[in-house]
This record gives C-alpha cells, sequence and structure tokens, in this order.
C-alpha cells in the first residue's frame, strides 16, 4: 500500500518543536500584514459557524458536506460549522460599504469532514479568507493576474523573512510566477491526470497559477470542481479561454511536486451565478439568502480568494507534514507511519 504521508527518506526537521512554534507566529503576523498592506484590506472578525439553509458556508466542490449542530436558544435551528467564507465575506462587503479597491480579510478556522487525510490536509482547517470589491471593467484575467502577481510578491517576502530569521532554511520560490490556463495543460500532457499536469507545470516553472478550474475541458471533465456560486468559471475570457478563477501552486521537491497555497478567483455576477447553476443542475439555491442578495444586485463586484496559513509554514519551514504546523487529528495508522519516518506530529 502506498504510504498517505510518504515525505523523503531520512526526514529531519530542520527546526525543533520550540523554533517551529515561535516560526509560525512570527509568518501569520508578517505574512497578514503585508498581505493587508499589498491588497488594500481591512481586518474583520469572521463567523466560526453560520445558520444553515441561507447559502452562505461554503460548499468548496459542491459536495462536501458540513458539521452541523442544534442552537437550543434558537428553537432548534441548524447552524454550520463554515468550511470557508467565501460568500460570508461578499456579504460583508456590503454590509462594511466598502468601495472599488477596499477590501477585507479574516483569520478564518474551519472544520472539513469529508477531507481525506494526508500530509497536506486536515480536518482543521486555517486560512486567511480574503475579498475586494472591484468595478465591472476589472473582470478580466489581466486584472486577475495582476492581483495573483502582488500576492506572489508577499509570499517571495514572507519567504525571505523566514530565512533572514532562521539561516537553515534558505529560499527557493522563483522571482516570477508562470501563468497557464487549464485547457493548455490539457493540450499539452493530454496523458496526465490533472493533479499530474500541475506537477509538469510546477517543475517546468517553480511557481504556478493555473487558471479556470471548474469549467468542462475538452475530454468533457473539469480540472477540479468548483461550486457554481463563488468563483466565476464560466465566463469566456479575453484569452480565448473560459473562467475568471484560478490556483496559486509552487514545486514542493519535498513531496514530490506541486503544492496548492491558494484558491481564489474574481466572483460570479448576476450572469453567470444564473450559467453556473443551471450548468451544475442546481438553479434551486436562487432561493437562498446569499442568492437572492446577489441576483437583486445587493452585493459589490468582488474579487477574493483563501490562503493556507498552515500550508504556508509548512512550505517556509520545510515541513513534510501539516501536522508538524497545527494540532489536528490524526488516525493512528497515519500516527505510527510518521513516527516511523521521523515525522514529528503535533
Amino acid at each position: 500500500m502506498k504510504p498517505a504521508c510518504p515525505g523523503p527518506e531520512g526526514y529531519r526537521p530542520l527546526l525543533s518543536p520550540k523554533e517551529t512554534e515561535g516560526a509560525i507566529r512570527l509568518i501569520k503576523e508578517f505574512f497578514q500584514t503585508n498581505l493587508a498592506f499589498e491588497l488594500n484590506l481591512m481586518r474583520v472578525t469572521a463567523p466560526l459557524f453560520v445558520e444553515a439553509g441561507t447559502g452562505i458556508n461554503d460548499d468548496l466542490n459542491g459536495v462536501e458536506k458540513p458539521v452541523s449542530f442544534a442552537v437550543k436558544s434558537a428553537g432548534g435551528v441548524r447552524a454550520e460549522i463554515v468550511q470557508s467564507l467565501a460568500k460570508w465575506k461578499r456579504m460583508a462587503l456590503a454590509d462594511l460599504g466598502l468601495a472599488p479597491g477596499e477590501g477585507l480579510y479574516a483569520d478564518m478556522n474551519a472544520i472539513r469532514p469529508d477531507e481525506t487525510l494526508d500530509c497536506t490536509h486536515s480536518l482543521y482547517v486555517d486560512q486567511w479568507d480574503w475579498e475586494r470589491v472591484i468595478r465591472p471593467e476589472d473582470r478580466r484575467v489581466a486584472f486577475l493576474k495582476d492581483i495573483v502577481r502582488r500576492i506572489y510578491d508577499v509570499i517571495r517576502r514572507a519567504e525571505k523573512y523566514v530565512a533572514f530569521n532562521y539561516p537553515a532554511l534558505a529560499p527557493m520560490l522563483p522571482d516570477e510566477i508562470a501563468f497557464v490556463h487549464s485547457a493548455e495543460l490539457e493540450r499539452r500532457y493530454p496523458d496526465l491526470s490533472p493533479r499530474e499536469r500541475e506537477h509538469a507545470a510546477c517543475r517546468e516553472h517553480g511557481a504556478v497559477f493555473v487558471i479556470g478550474i471548474g469549467a468542462a475541458l475538452g475530454n468533457g471533465a473539469p480540472h477540479d470542481g468548483r461550486a457554481p456560486d463563488y468563483d466565476d468559471w464560466s465566463t469566456p475570457n479575453e484569452e480565448g479561454h473560459t473562467g475568471l478563477n484560478g490556483d496559486i501552486l509552487v514545486d514542493y521537491p519535498l513531496l514530490g511536486g506541486a503544492f496548492e497555497l491558494s484558491s481564489m478567483g474574481i466572483r460570479v455576477d448576476r450572469e453567470s451565478l444564473r450559467r453556473q447553476l443551471e450548468l451544475s443542475g442546481q438553479t434551486h439555491r436562487k432561493e437562498l439568502l446569499f442568492h437572492r442578495r446577489l441576483l437583486a444586485g445587493e452585493l459589490p463586484l468582488s474579487i477574493g480568494g483563501g490562503i493556507g496559513q498552515s500550508r504556508l509554514c509548512m512550505l517556509y519551514l520545510r515541513k513534510a507534514h501539516i501536522g508538524e504546523i497545527q494540532a489536528s487529528y490524526w488516525p493512528p495508522a497515519m500516527r505510527k507511519e510518521c513516527a516511523a519516518r521521523g515525522i514529528p506530529l503535533l
């Protein structure tokens, strides 16, 4: 059986547990401060749970089920632990009255019970969820690329800051991030799976933003799944492809290939929301609170995404398992396997 968390042979952490805890604090403080400055974002307080049946919680690929519970003081109304804040943030932009060029970010903690556990996926999710108001003319790939470059600059800046404070951790990210559409990856590597295409692109460029995730490609399947009601993956763009969203991936030799740091994109407008609900067979969602507000024109156009906190710390600190960064649940067999390979889980 292939191990769930293979890691490199002879792996030994470069930092002690005590140094690791200090480095995590340093990374999180530095990164969020620089991200907020770069994208003109204000910090907001985010919910841990939202009311079920409102359409506010994030369905991620459209099938994951959130943790839910009954609220005794509200007559048994169901609440759901958030999986991300993609739709909540957009409502917050409207409720706070933010203007084009202004945005927000939240220090988001979530539980994703349907996650398949491995060295980069956990039940517990911590990320910076951010959202920024845009203008109608910003709904194009050129604007998306500009925002991606700004975020990647913060990612590189933070890597250099960590290396300055911990000399054992030499920077390895390339100076620039490359852009490629998922349809182009399919054309280049028709015999590879989407994940294998990402590995190939990251090996070639070091850092890649894969555009257009969610719409069907030439083989009839999407590069990866996306829910129909946050990222716009169906609008034709000025480069002759479809989609205004994507993922930031970097080459991480320690784990043998592509390493996802962020999923983000220009969000649906009224037209693309209707289209994507139709394409996904989920037109009934139009009656939910979030969708009603969007279709009524009450929510601003926006761009946003999530940046994995533990993922970034893994990369910067050269860790082989996300459990070296965060305390979460791991099956006994995985703990035993990691211990045998010299991977200390928290």
